[in-house]
């Protein structure tokens, strides 16, 4: 089994700043972390590979100190790891990082065919959900989004089934390989490296690859291929109002009584709504 893992290296959303012209993230000097949703997808896919064997390889697209993600990557049991890097890539959008990111699976999947893809729910930079189902849709792979559980794995019938989490409950779905998988925060717990696997780690060559290596059209990358216009980011100013003690004599029926007179002083539309 060939499973490939997405990853991306997102700035530390305390400390995030926009560039004030081209209305994009600044990494340069913010601490940067693996995306946290997608450490629930690689332990799956970890969980997937000591069961049934195989390879796991962790691919990013990022500046060149996004290496430090993938060893992080590698330290948890990865088996090897691709850093999709180059000055044309700057500015994509989820269009342009799909598209990036499925050159890229399909010149591995040339190497070895590969049987899952997992990505990240969501980044907590970008926050849109996107880049999985494009990816999905790019490779005609099934989609597999929320997942909560993976209940078994058939590579003689070629078949998954999972438990994906709904609106109205759960879902349990049977569906053929390869599948793109993006798995529910809380739905495993991040596994420790083990020291051979940290070693491994710091020594292991990287694969790195630019957009002559796998991409076909440069018009489809960065900027030129973002077809997302950020018209503005802004800080949210914080509220000049502080919040009022009330002191009230009294248990808590006494307190939340006194709390529901202030409210209603203080916005007499909502009485006379709730009067209505």
């Amino acid at each position: 089994m060939h499973i490939v893992v997405c990853i991306k290296q997102v700035p530390d959303s305390a400390q995030i700043r926009i560039h004030p012209v081209t209305n994009t993230i600044m990494r340069q000097g913010v601490p940067a972390i693996i995306n946290p949703y997608d450490l629930f997808s690689l332990e799956e896919a970890l969980r997937l590979k000591d069961r049934f064997g195989g390879r796991v390889t962790v691919l990013t697209m990022g500046p060149p100190m996004a290496e430090a993600s993938l060893r992080k990557a590698l330290s948890f049991g990865a088996t090897d790891a691709v850093l999709l890097t180059d000055r044309k890539f700057a500015g994509s959008d989820t269009l342009a990082t799909s598209y990036a990111l499925t050159s890229a699976i399909r010149k591995l999947h040339e190497e070895e065919p590969v049987d899952l893809v997992f990505c990240g729910k969501q980044t907590i930079d970008g926050d849109t959900a996107q880049v999985g189902p494009g990816i999905a849709t790019r490779l005609n792979l099934q989609q597999l989004t929320y997942v909560a559980k993976i209940e078994d794995v058939n590579l003689d019938s070629r078949e998954i089934t999972v438990q994906r989490r709904s609106e109205g409950g759960v879902q349990v779905l049977k569906s053929r390989l390869p599948a793109m998988i993006t798995m529910l925060e809380g739905s495993n717990t991040m596994r420790f490296g083990t020291m051979d696997d940290m070693f491994r780690a710091a020594r292991t060559p990287l694969k790195t690859w630019n957009k002559d290596t796998c991409v076909d059209d440069e018009s489809k990358v960065g900027l030129k291929g973002s077809p997302t216009v950020v018209s503005k980011v802004f800080v949210p100013k914080p509220r000049a109002e502080k919040a009022k003690m009330i002191e009230v004599d009294g248990g808590a029926e006494a307190q939340a009584a006194a709390a529901v007179d202030m409210l209603f002083t203080t916005y007499p539309k909502l009485a006379n709504d709730l009067v209505r």
